[in-house]
């Protein structure tokens, strides 16, 4: 199955320093090891390591996680832990 053709989803993290990072991707393993210990995580989690997936959302295409993904990072923190739960 193509990345085109996957289920896209968009993810919240935790990191060490209890801030909280949002963004998508096809695997959500791979891309939270990324995070955690690869160069192909993002800048912003590599000084940050350790980080935790708290929060997982299926979406139906890399259009709709890419609009959620902006949703949930115009959200204050309070509201991205009402969101986790």
């Amino acid at each position: 199955m193509s990345s085109l053709e996957s289920d896209w989803f968009v993810y919240i993290l935790k990191c060490c320093d209890n801030t909280l990072y949002t963004g998508i991707t096809v695997d959500l393993l791979r891309r939270v090891d990324e995070h955690n210990g690869s160069p192909k995580g993002a800048k912003y989690t590599k000084a940050r390591r350790p980080v935790e997936l708290l929060y997982s959302e299926k979406c139906d295409d890399k259009s709709s996680a890419s609009k959620r993904e902006i949703a949930i990072k115009k959200l204050s923190k309070i509201k991205k832990l009402e969101l986790v739960g």
